[in-house]
């Protein structure tokens, strides 16, 4: 009998890790902005991909630095060109886990999270924790966060000469509406 609630037991096991579902999108939305008195700097990337486990709760971003659209054509070059190098440092990404323990992705609701990981930016990682939101409806999730970034954290070196023209702290706020990735 033992041996039966052993094998049932198991093959449950086994199953529930089969179905572990991950979901997924490769439009996801970065945005950054950088406040100062002589002008504000953002841009935003919808092309960013993001793969989420609803099993582990392992979270993964990835953004290509040239996918950042900004309103000045000269602010884009300057970005990708001086400050980020973006033909040495193509990818920006971001590896972690989100703390799903009070999360029901089956459940239509708004569930309030913490996610930590490892930011990687111009060839440096940084761990980062901050919270999230996960908004479940009719099957898509949505997760929303925001944190903020110093350049310097990631050896991105700002010139003297407009070094008041960028702020040390950078707002960033991720947004993606996930589907169920199909096998």
């Amino acid at each position: 009998m033992k041996k039966v609630i052993f094998v049932l037991a198991l093959s449950m096991g086994i199953t529930s890790l089969l179905n572990a579902q991950k979901y997924f999108t490769k439009e996801g939305k970065i945005h950054f902005f950088s406040a100062t008195t002589v002008e504000n700097i953002e841009a935003t990337s919808n092309t960013a991909t993001c793969v989420l486990d609803a099993a582990t709760g392992d979270v993964e971003w990835s953004v290509l630095v040239k996918g950042f659209k900004f309103e000045k054509a000269l602010m884009e070059e300057h970005f990708n060109e001086n400050y980020m190098e973006s033909n040495t440092f193509p990818k920006a990404t971001f590896k972690g886990k989100a703390d799903l323990s009070s999360v029901n992705l089956k459940k239509d609701g708004t569930y309030k999270t913490k996610v930590s990981g490892d930011l990687t930016i111009h060839g440096v990682t940084k761990p980062i924790s901050t919270d999230a939101t996960f908004t479940v409806a009719g099957g898509k999730i949505t997760s929303d966060s925001k944190t903020y970034v110093n350049p310097k954290d990631f050896n991105i070196t700002i010139p003297a000469a407009v070094k008041e023209k960028i702020s040390d702290k950078i707002e960033v706020t991720v947004n993606a509406t996930l589907a169920e990735l199909k096998k």
